[in-house]
């Protein structure tokens, strides 16, 4: 189960240390892809497949460019020796990642955000007690 939430800085060829929580639930391989809301996701081999196959499910001229955007913009990683993935800088540009990123655990799922990003994401009335307890009331939980 990939949950919380983790800070780490790229280094000058595009390395970052994946958070050793992660490691343990994605394995050795995983697939990163460019994500909603100018992140990349993060999926481990067997939920890349479901969410795969749901994307195949899809029928129609806009499944097929939502197959294509997301397909042609993933790519197979593993950790190297060093706890390290490569964030390719196509991949970097599209999520504006600078320096320092936020890992954020999202269940069957993680998401890389630059932390600027991230921090002023966190700033919405949603992220404080009250807004949290408020979409718990209105999602019915």
């Amino acid at each position: 189960m990939l949950i919380g939430k983790y800070f780490h800085n790229v280094d000058a060829k595009g390395r970052v240390s994946m958070p050793a929580k992660f490691r343990d639930s994605l394995g050795g391989q995983f697939v990163l892809s460019c994500g909603r809301g100018q992140c990349l996701q993060i999926y481990s081999m067997d939920e890349w497949e479901k969410f795969m196959n749901e994307l195949l499910a899809l029928k129609g001229s806009d499944a097929n460019k939502l197959r294509k955007a997301i397909f042609s913009n993933s790519v197979d990683c593993e950790i190297d020796a060093q706890g390290r993935i490569l964030l390719p800088s196509e991949y970097r540009d599209f999520a504006k990642i600078s320096r320092e990123v936020a890992f954020i655990g999202m269940c069957d799922h993680a998401e890389i955000w630059d932390k600027a990003t991230w921090d002023k994401q966190t700033e919405d009335p949603d992220f404080t007690p009250e807004g949290i307890e408020a979409l718990m009331e209105k999602l019915g939980l």
